[in-house]
């Protein structure tokens, strides 16, 4: 079997990014070696030949090897007991739970997979107590993240479920610190520019962001706050 890469695509001013094959072709951009920007790190710390074999890191010049960006908080995360999980990183406060069926006293879907357009309403009419919050959040404090935001919980050395738990050392698994996290993929807040019937999604269950026809059922995740 083939290892597969994350890469991006930049096609009409818009970036994807998905995994291929390594052994394919695509064209380079380089950066200098001691200059990032301050972006967090991807969290990757493996290295791999072409043909998918873990090798040492040392010289390659892979992700694993320089690992640069923002250093992440130990914690991560924070569970605020009242329904809610700030990012330490990013200040973002997310919902715990990742698969909320019911927003508010109007919302009879019962279920968290939404068009995008509901997956907006669901968000933004979001307030305390629905979806296990006792935060004494009202209608308003609650959105859709964008694509930045979302993709932003995503953590390259995972997979099957590419966040992270509480400490951010180690991969998510249930109530460390979300609950009902799915492996599936969340809508985002944000449009494909070149095709605005489209927005983008990230999938959790490998990091991958993608867009997808408006009309598509993708989970709902809601966030406030933010630095």
């Amino acid at each position: 079997m083939k290892k597969k890469l994350l890469i991006c695509l930049l096609t009409f001013g818009l970036v994807i990014v998905w995994s291929m094959v390594i052994a394919d072709g695509f064209y380079v951009i380089p950066v200098k070696k001691r200059n990032w920007a301050p972006v967090q790190k991807t969290g990757q710390f493996k290295c791999y030949d072409s043909s998918g074999m873990l090798i040492s890191c040392t010289g390659t010049g892979q992700d694993g090897e320089y690992q640069n960006g923002v250093n992440w908080p130990n914690p991560r995360f924070t569970d605020n007991e009242n329904g809610t999980v700030k990012d330490n990183l990013t200040g973002l406060i997310w919902l715990k739970n990742a698969n909320c069926t019911t927003f508010n006293k109007a919302d009879i879907g019962l279920q968290n997979e939404r068009s995008w357009s509901s997956a907006l309403r669901a968000a933004n009419s979001l307030a305390s107590p629905y979806c296990g919050l006792t935060d004494g959040s009202s209608v308003g404090d609650w959105r859709l993240p964008n694509v930045r935001e979302l993709q932003s919980l995503t953590h390259y050395g995972f997979y099957v479920r590419s966040v992270p738990n509480t400490a951010g050392t180690d991969k998510w698994t249930e109530g460390d610190p979300f609950n009902n996290l799915q492996n599936s993929s969340y809508w985002s807040s944000t449009s494909r520019e070149h095709l605005p019937d489209c927005a983008w999604y990230v999938d959790m269950f490998q990091g991958a962001v993608m867009p997808h026809s408006k009309d598509y059922d993708y989970h709902v995740w809601p966030v406030r706050g933010g630095n």
